[in-house]
């Protein structure tokens, strides 16, 4: 039964593809108590962990491995669990072995067991010969004095921080270890106290001094737990659960960064907010992916707050489509659009796939101008909704054809490849965002890229909320009302990507945009900015962070969107029609209403 264990798990290692090995080698992983896995060795050996630890009792001449006598079998020995396994891994490749310390902690007579222990482990020169394996021995050790004595692949786990060693007997030292609870009773949840962190940090500074990698055993084993002790300096990092730990360590720098974009807050001065007056402009802003937690990291990043979270009014929708629990960004933004909740993947075409009116078009009718901002190709399927009506979001040249044939007076995006300038140029005026100020074409299009469209970490700068204020400018200067659609659409991207800091620098962009929006609705009292998400990715949470240095922690459930309720907020005339609780295809209807007024 173990030799087929070991096989099935020697395949699932292969389709790990040693994700672990690539993580800071500066932590090395401690599978604690490793026998008591239910694939020894194996499981520690195929998440990547670099130290893998077994307790040892010499019985009749042999090496049992077991906690106690008690628990003893019969085949349960040092070379079928350990050596053998870690030789055919040598033997036949499998994994890159740039660090690996097998801990052996010796629970019998030291002398003798030791003594056994060189006697077997050199019936395997494979292993005692690669100079990138240390045997450690933990537990009950031989005096001191006498490490130098043993062989160059016998290591030993220093455990006294009060003994001082000669030369010769340090260089024999592989770490230097101590009990976490004599220091503090922290169970791993939430922080340490200060004085317990005080404690504990003044004997890693002590451990450290040794210039050995230092270990605390008996430790709390959850992410915090492992967060802090990397945090603290420890450089070895105990755990039973060495696929959820390999896992988080390996992706902790991934899912911890420093922010560096920031929103310039800006204070509304709330003198038209809820009240009753007439509206002639919208400007709708939709982040796509953005959840509350995507928010909220944001919001934390940018010391604190956001020109978003200024805002009184808000409310939350719901984000199913007509045939799915959990909705795509085409089915979330026709519903948006045209108030008709619809299947996935459709654009501005009902469950029957039938074209549906969008708001830009009834309001068109209306007398308005319209246009329509993203961070995405204009062909998208948030923006394309507001213009297009094709029944599938992969048909990007007839959604494209809809662009030459729509009402709209303004677009700007990525995507100009897809596009015949030739088809484009008989509707619309084609200008760098620059030349819009300054144009007397009535309808004009802008194109930020020949492809997609850059991020911010890649150097988009200011772009969107540059593209806020021209589609502004150019929609209201002959003082016509109008209506914006303005997509932050790779927060979804990233979101997809599990990619902490592209969420949360796209967000923060996206409050640059809000930010025009605002000050334009505080400049011009008859309009009414609402502020949504098409659906959340990734169900991104923020685990930890600091707001000081601008540090966000995130972790994610999921590489898709989730079916969570996503966020409104408004702002000014009627903005408290937007609060509560419902359906995402309400917006619609909700919009028309205050418009009549």
């Amino acid at each position: 039964m173990f030799l087929l264990k070991k096989t099935f798990f020697t395949l699932i290692f292969f389709l790990h593809l040693f994700y672990s090995f690539s993580q800071n080698k500066k932590v090395l992983i401690h599978s604690h108590n490793d026998y008591l896995q239910d694939v020894p060795f194996w499981t520690a050996y195929a998440n990547g962990l670099n130290s893998i630890e077994a307790d040892i009792f010499l019985v009749n001449d042999t090496l049992k491995i077991a906690h106690t006598k008690e628990e003893i079998t019969a085949n349960n020995n040092l070379e079928v669990l350990y050596l053998n396994p870690l030789k055919d891994a040598l033997k036949n490749n499998i994994g890159s072995i740039d660090q690996l310390q097998l801990l052996l902690d010796v629970k019998s007579e030291p002398i003798s067991t030791l003594n056994k222990i060189i006697s077997v482990v050199e019936k395997y020169p494979i292993i005692t010969h690669n100079k990138n394996i240390k045997i450690v021995i933990s537990g009950r050790r031989p005096e001191s004095n006498s490490y130098k004595n043993y062989p160059d692949y016998i290591w030993f786990d220093h455990q006294d921080l009060d003994t001082k060693l000669s030369p010769e007997n340090w260089k024999k030292v592989a770490m230097v270890s101590t009990s976490f609870n004599d220091f503090s009773v922290w169970g791993g949840k939430g922080r340490l106290t200060h004085d317990d962190y005080k404690r504990v940090d003044s004997i890693i500074k002590i451990g450290k001094k040794f210039k050995k990698p230092f270990r605390f055993w008996g430790t709390p084993d959850s992410k915090t737990a492992w967060r802090t002790f990397i945090d603290l300096g420890v450089d070895v990092i105990n755990t039973d659960q060495p696929n959820k730990c390999s896992s988080y360590i390996g992706k902790l720098a991934k899912n911890r960064k420093t922010i560096q974009n920031k929103s310039e807050i800006y204070k509304p001065n709330f003198s038209i907010d809820q009240r009753r007056k007439k509206i002639e402009n919208i400007i709708l802003l939709i982040g796509d992916g953005n959840g509350l937690s995507q928010i909220s990291a944001a919001t934390l990043a940018n010391n604190g707050e956001l020109t978003l979270t200024q805002l009184k009014s808000i409310g939350f929708i719901k984000t199913q489509a007509a045939d799915d629990f959990t909705t795509d960004s085409a089915a979330a933004g026709t519903a948006i659009a045209t108030g008709i909740k619809t299947n996935n993947r459709a654009i501005g075409t009902d469950v029957n796939g039938k074209a549906i009116k969008n708001i830009a078009e009834v309001l068109f009718d209306k007398g308005y101008k319209t246009g329509v901002i993203t961070t995405d190709e204009i062909t998208g399927a948030t923006p394309a909704a507001f213009y297009a009506h094709q029944t599938d979001r992969s048909m990007v040249d007839e959604i494209a054809n809809d662009l030459t044939k729509s009402k709209l007076h303004f677009f700007a995006g990525g995507g100009a490849s897809i596009f015949e300038e030739s088809s484009l140029l008989n509707k619309f005026k084609l200008l760098p965002l620059n030349e819009v100020k300054s144009t007397t074409s009535s309808r004009v299009g802008v194109f930020f890229s020949e492809h997609e469209v850059p991020s911010i970490i890649d150097g988009r700068k200011n772009l969107l909320s540059e593209a806020t204020v021209a589609g502004i400018n150019f929609l209201s200067k002959d003082k016509k009302p109008f209506f914006l659609m303005v997509e932050g659409a790779q927060i979804d991207s990233f979101g997809h990507h599990n990619n902490t800091e592209g969420i949360v620098t796209e967000t923060i962009d996206f409050d640059t945009a809000i930010t025009e929006a605002i000050k334009f609705a505080d400049y011009n009292k008859e309009t009414l900015v609402i502020i949504t998400a098409d659906h959340e990715t990734s169900g991104f949470s923020v685990s930890s962070g600091d707001i000081d240095t601008h540090t966000i922690e995130g972790d994610f459930i999921t590489y898709d969107h989730t079916a969570t309720m996503v966020p409104v907020f408004a702002y000014g005339p009627y903005s408290q029609e937007f609060q509560g609780v419902y359906e995402n295809n309400e917006l619609f209807s909700k919009i028309l209403k205050v418009v009549n007024k």
